[in-house]
């Protein structure tokens, strides 16, 4: 009975050992970002005037991996990483091809990854950046060396947002946004920031300052409301300093007064919402509600919106000393991202 008793045991012990290191590990080594990060600015030739409209488009490019065949296992699918390279290869070319063809002065993209086993390692970045003949700058997201759910694992991670622009900046600063996931959650799940990026304007002493952001999907709502509080603080802080003020990017969160899509199935990945007194004076939506801009991974994308949810999430938050021109969903029918672009064309008052 000893023996027995022993010989399982040390198989249990061994199995504690490997578990206890390898958060240990993890935990060494998890991604501690400071509160604010100085990044290199790109170096544009062009020169932002103000007695010019401005173009500017979001799109979040879910990795390459999220085209309309896929599901997700986080939104009630099975799917972990695609199937292949080459299949997100030709997602990327599609990618590239969507954001030429809109032709932005400033395109802000997330889940642009660097070095993920998820996309197969392709520096994402670098591919845009020689597609589209932009700089740009980058700020991580998610960091971390080994996520070890579900099963396969995803593994490695390193993704992030990234903004693309032919304009000269003065500065680029990466702005930690509040976590919402305590330890040992924490430690393989992503740190969420704003890529602060500030643009001097011809003759004027203003700049114009533009946050790209991916604010906080899968959380109890908390992460959200607290990120959106942060980024209204510096808004507000942006526009007393008497700048002109854009925020864009995927704010998992439907934008108060939008289109409601129809409700498919409660038990799915919901959107929160962003209401208007959430943001501070002076600023207001916009966004364009004639086409989704997600949809929801339980399933591959049906080309229905009353069995396939989707939702308008993606958009901007500016301020009201820029007119808002035009504000436009490009629909692709999720054919290359669970996202769509949106492209907003602003003048300066």
């Amino acid at each position: 009975m000893k023996k027995l008793l022993k010989f399982s045991t040390i198989p249990f012990l061994v199995l504690l050992l490997v578990l206890v290191s390898f958060v240990s590990y993890l935990s060494l080594n998890e991604y501690r970002p400071t509160a604010t990060e100085k990044l290199t600015p790109t170096k544009g030739e062009k020169m932002i005037d103000q007695k010019q409209a401005l173009t500017i488009t979001t799109y979040n490019i879910g990795y390459g991996g999220l085209s309309a065949t896929e599901d997700f296992f986080m939104d009630g699918g099975k799917n972990v990483q695609p199937p292949n390279k080459e299949f997100v290869q030709k997602n990327l070319e599609a990618i590239a091809q969507t954001l030429h063809t809109a032709q932005a002065d400033i395109n802000l993209l997330q889940e642009v990854d660097r070095n993920s086993q998820r996309s197969y390692f392709i520096n994402q970045e670098a591919y845009l950046q020689e597609k589209l003949h932009l700089p740009s700058v980058y700020a991580y997201n998610f960091l971390v060396d080994f996520v070890p759910f579900p099963f396969p694992p995803i593994g490695r991670v390193a993704s992030g947002i990234t903004t693309f622009t032919d304009y000269h900046m003065t500065s680029a600063s990466r702005i930690a946004l509040p976590v919402p996931f305590k330890w040992p959650v924490r430690i393989a799940n992503l740190k969420r920031a704003l890529l602060e990026t500030r643009f001097p304007i011809a003759d004027s002493e203003q700049e114009l300052v533009v946050f790209n952001l991916h604010l906080e999907a899968y959380d109890n709502g908390e992460g959200k409301i607290a990120q959106s509080k942060k980024l209204a603080e510096l808004l507000a802080n942006e526009y007393q300093k008497g700048n002109y003020v854009i925020a864009g990017g995927d704010f998992n969160q439907v934008f108060e007064g939008s289109h409601p899509f129809p409700v498919v199935s409660k038990d799915s990945w919901q959107a929160g919402t962003l209401a208007k007194k959430d943001l501070p004076e002076h600023f207001d939506f916009a966004y364009d509600d004639t086409y989704p801009t997600v949809r929801v991974l339980n399933g591959a994308y049906t080309g229905d919106y009353a069995t396939s949810q989707v939702y308008v999430i993606d958009g901007f938050i500016v301020s009201d000393n820029l007119a808002i021109d035009a504000v436009q969903v490009t629909n692709t029918d999720f054919k290359a991202t669970d996202h769509q672009l949106v492209k907003m064309s602003v003048r300066f008052l």
